[in-house]
C-alpha cells in the first residue's frame, strides 16, 4: 500500500505537511460525492454526520453495492433496518462483514495507491467500542505489533475505532502516522530530525511531553483527543515499534551516516468513510515502496535532505547539475534501502516490481467491468519514473466511496495546530 501522504507530482508538497491535492476526497465526508448529490447544503450538524437526507442516500449506495458484490440478495430488508435507525438515532451501526467490505472497497478506490492489488487482504480490527485516548493509545500500539506478528512480514491491517455520532465524536489521532520522527527546531536554525514534523513535534512538548535523547530519528509520541477530551501524548513501546538501519550494500562507511527507518507506514490522520458514516480513527498500513523512504523522506529537500551528504560519501562532483551527481547519489540512497529491508528480512517492495502489480490490479478490475480510479502524478514512481510501464499510460481521476478521507481539520492537527481544540 502506497503511502497516502506521501507526495503531490513529483515536485514540493501543496502545503507544508506534503499532503495530496485538495480534491474532494480531502474535504469532510461530502455531501456531494457518492450518491449524495442530493444532499442538503451547509455544514453537517456535527463532526462527520451528515443531514439525514443525505446520509439515507449514503447508506442506501453503500448497502446495494455490499450486496450486489457480496451476492447477498435483495438488500431492502437491510435497508429498511438501516432507516430505521438512522431516524432514531441520526445515524445507524455497520455490521461486521459491512465494515470489512467497506474498509477493503476504500483501499480499492484509493485513487492515490499504487498497491490495490492487494485490497481483498486487508485485514480488519474492530475497535468500534473504543472512544477514550488511554485505550486508543492500547489499540494503536497493538496495531503495529499486529502488522508485524509474523516475524517480520507487514501485514495490511486497519483498526477502526468509534465512529462520530450525533453529540459524540468519535476518538481523533492527531499524527499523521502512528510512527514518524520528532523534528527540533535548533535555536540557531534549522531542524534535527524530519522537518515535517516540526509542527506536531512542538505541540506534543507543549502537552508536556520531555522529548527524545534529541537524535534525527526520535519516535514521536502519539498524540490522541479521545471524543470531546483535549489532546494527551502516548508514547508507543519499544515492542510496537520496528526499526531498520539503513546500510549500503557494498560501502561500509554509510553505517557511520546512522540511517535508520520505520518498517510500518501506518497511516493514522484519514477518515475512513463508509456509507455516510465517518471513522475519525481508523489507522491503516500496507508496507513500504522503497522510493517512499530512499527518494522522498530521506532525500526531499524540505525532509532529511540526504543527496549531498550521500554525494560527498560516494565522492561525486557536485559543482554542477550536469554531473547528475543528484541522480548517481538518489539511486545509491534507494539501493541502500532495499538492501537493508531485504537483510532485515522485511516485507518491502519495489517501484519496478509494484508498477508491474499495479497493471495487473487494472486488468483483473477491468475484467469485472469496473473502472480503476488513479491520480498519475501519484502512482507514477518518484524514481525512474519513464523506466516503469505505469509512466506510459493514462488513467482516470474518478473518486469512488467508501474512500480514506482526508478533512481539513485533521490536516491541520498534523502540523500541531490546535484547530477546533483549544490546547
Amino acid at each position: 500500500m502506497r503511502n497516502f501522504l506521501r507526495r503531490t507530482g513529483h515536485g514540493k508538497p501543496v502545503d507544508a505537511v506534503d499532503h495530496p491535492h485538495q480534491r474532494a476526497a480531502d474535504t469532510r465526508c461530502p455531501d456531494g460525492a457518492a450518491g449524495h448529490e442530493e444532499g442538503a447544503p451547509g455544514a453537517p450538524p456535527a463532526p462527520g454526520i451528515l443531514p439525514e437526507p443525505a446520509l439515507r442516500r449514503a447508506a442506501a449506495e453503500f448497502i446495494r453495492l455490499h450486496h450486489a458484490e457480496a451476492g447477498l440478495g435483495d438488500p431492502a430488508p437491510r435497508m429498511a433496518r438501516v432507516f430505521a435507525e438512522i431516524a432514531d438515532t441520526g445515524t445507524y451501526r455497520h455490521t461486521p462483514d459491512e465494515l470489512v467490505f467497506g474498509a477493503r472497497l476504500a483501499w480499492r478506490n484509493a485513487a492515490r495507491c499504487i498497491g490495490r492489488l492487494y485490497w481483498r487482504s486487508l485485514r480488519v480490527i474492530d475497535r468500534r467500542e473504543l472512544t477514550g485516548a488511554d485505550d486508543v493509545a492500547a489499540g494503536a500500539a497493538e496495531h503495529l505489533r499486529e502488522a508485524v506478528r509474523d516475524g517480520r512480514r507487514i501485514r495490511p491491517l486497519i483498526t477502526v475505532f468509534a465512529p462520530d455520532a450525533p453529540g459524540r465524536p468519535g476518538p481523533r489521532i492527531w499524527n499523521e502516522q502512528l510512527i514518524r520522527y520528532a523534528g527540533y527546531e535548533r535555536p540557531g536554525g534549522g531542524v534535527t530530525g524530519d522537518p515535517r514534523n516540526v509542527g506536531i513535534t512542538a505541540l506534543a512538548r507543549r502537552l508536556g511531553w520531555p522529548g527524545g535523547p534529541g537524535s534525527p530519528f526520535d519516535v514521536l509520541p502519539l498524540v490522541i483527543q479521545g471524543g470531546n477530551d483535549k489532546p494527551r501524548w502516548f508514547v508507543l513501546p519499544p515492542d510496537a515499534v520496528l526499526e531498520v538501519p539503513i546500510e549500503h550494500p557494498e560501502d561500509a562507511r554509510w553505517a557511520a551516516l546512522g540511517l535508520r527507518w520505520h518498517a510500518v507506514p501506518a497511516i493514522a490522520c484519514m477518515c475512513l468513510e463508509i456509507g455516510g458514516v465517518c471513522y475519525p480513527a481508523a489507522p491503516f498500513n500496507g508496507w513500504y515502496m522503497g522510493t517512499e523512504i530512499g527518494a522522498r523522506n530521506l532525500a526531499d529537500s524540505d525532509r532529511y535532505d540526504l543527496l549531498p551528504r550521500v554525494a560527498e560519501l560516494l565522492g561525486l562532483d557536485t559543482g554542477s547539475d550536469r554531473s547528475l551527481w543528484k541522480d548517481r547519489a538518489l539511486v545509491e540512497l534507494n539501493r541502500a534501502v532495499l538492501h537493508s529491508f531485504d537483510r532485515a528480512g522485511v516485507t518491502m517492495t519495489d517501484h519496478h516490481t509494484e508498477s508491474r502489480r499495479f497493471l495487473t490490479h487494472l486488468g483483473r478490475e477491468e475484467r469485472k467491468g469496473r473502472t480503476v480510479g488513479a491520480d498519475w502524478s501519484w502512482i507514477v514512481p518518484p524514481l525512474s519514473g519513464s523506466a516503469t510501464p505505469v509512466f506510459h499510460r493514462t488513467y482516470d481521476t474518478v473518486e469512488r466511496h467508501p474512500a480514506y478521507v482526508h478533512h481539513p481539520e485533521a490536516l491541520a492537527r498534523t502540523r500541531g495546530e490546535s484547530g477546533d481544540v483549544l490546547v
